[in-house]
């Protein structure tokens, strides 16, 4: 059975085994986070409307649109989020295991631009030093901040 499975596989070739590939595999959104620290090591860190009461500060974070780079996703939603334009650096997280999602996170530089929050998704935007974090702050982004600065 294995070896007819690998013929068929060979003969279909190209576009069709992608069609088959998708088709027979799980979907997933993909939510990519920013750890945004300034030159003097502080941190971004957002107010979000639309979490939890009590666990409401985080890190900048959406979901990849289809297509989309996982870096351009965060320069985009810490643009959207906050008006701040960053240059995204190194993989600090890709995590899966979720039900339908998947999360990515990079370490980024905010390099300029002036804070203008999105008032429809966020409350507040303020700079924190990594060792005065606030209450309510997510604690998976919590350790995505300490991973860096401890």
């Amino acid at each position: 059975m294995k070896r007819l499975a690998a013929r068929l596989w060979r003969l279909i070739r190209g576009p069709l085994q992608w069609r088959v590939l998708w088709l027979s595999h799980a979907k997933f959104m993909i939510g990519v986070t920013g750890i945004v620290r300034d030159a003097d090591g502080n941190v971004l860190l957002l107010r979000h409307r639309m979490w939890r009461e009590g666990h409401q500060w985080g890190l900048p974070t959406g979901y990849a649109r289809k297509g989309e780079p996982f870096e351009d996703t965060v320069v985009r939603e810490v643009r959207e989020e906050t008006g701040l334009d960053v240059r995204v650096g190194e993989l600090a997280r890709l995590r899966s295991g979720y039900r339908l999602r998947a999360e990515v996170a990079y370490e980024a530089r905010f390099t300029g631009g002036t804070l203008r929050i999105d008032p429809f998704e966020i409350l507040e935007a303020r700079w924190f030093p990594p060792d005065a974090l606030p209450e309510g702050l997510q604690e998976s982004h919590r350790l995505l901040v300490e991973r860096k600065s401890g």
